[in-house]
């Protein structure tokens, strides 16, 4: 089965996990003024995506600062999901865990198999999704989304940061919304 992208300014899935904190997040039940940006990591597996968090957990309340609501979420179990919440010391930045993988390809991630223990020494799950960034506007319409094979060379957040700036400034509509013949 391919991944199919999903198109800006049309609706995305229903997105529902439990939180780490006990929980469960809803997109679009409570959204956030602005935006919800939705981050999908690989898992507790993955030093690259601790390294990515840290700095979302860094620059969340600069994101709550604009109006944006962020979730980062993967595949990984309550306990997993738990552990890596704690190894980015998250306090602003809310953990969502237990994504299924169809949850997963209905956004259009990519699906790796597990090859083993990672450098850090922790077991890859059988199947688990790779990254994707998408922005969600409060209708629940995609405004940015990018999705990833592999867990290198991430969009950063600082500049996301500064695209919501000028988005919300000019009020820039979404883009990459165009389907008929080219």
């Amino acid at each position: 089965m391919s991944n199919h992208a999903l198109m800006p300014r049309d609706p995305v899935p229903a997105l529902n996990v439990a939180l780490t904190t006990g929980e469960r997040f809803v997109l679009g039940a409570n959204p956030g003024e602005k935006f919800d940006l939705v981050v999908f990591y690989r898992g507790l597996h993955c030093p690259i995506c601790a390294k990515y968090l840290i700095e979302l957990e860094r620059l969340a309340p600069d994101f709550a600062a604009r109006g944006v609501q962020v979730l980062a979420v993967s595949s990984d179990d309550a306990e997993r999901g738990r552990q890596m919440a704690d190894k980015v010391n998250a306090k602003n930045l809310k953990f969502g865990y237990g994504l299924t993988l169809k949850s997963a390809r209905q956004w259009g991630l990519y699906i790796s198999a597990g090859r083993g223990k990672t450098s850090i020494g922790i077991e890859e799950p059988a199947l688990f999704s790779e990254p994707g960034v998408f922005i969600v506007r409060p209708d629940g319409t995609l405004y940015y989304g990018a999705v990833q094979t592999m867990p290198f060379a991430r969009p950063p957040f600082q500049d996301l940061l500064g695209a919501i700036d000028f988005a919300i400034a000019k009020n820039y509509p979404a883009r990459g919304e165009y389907t008929d013949e080219v």
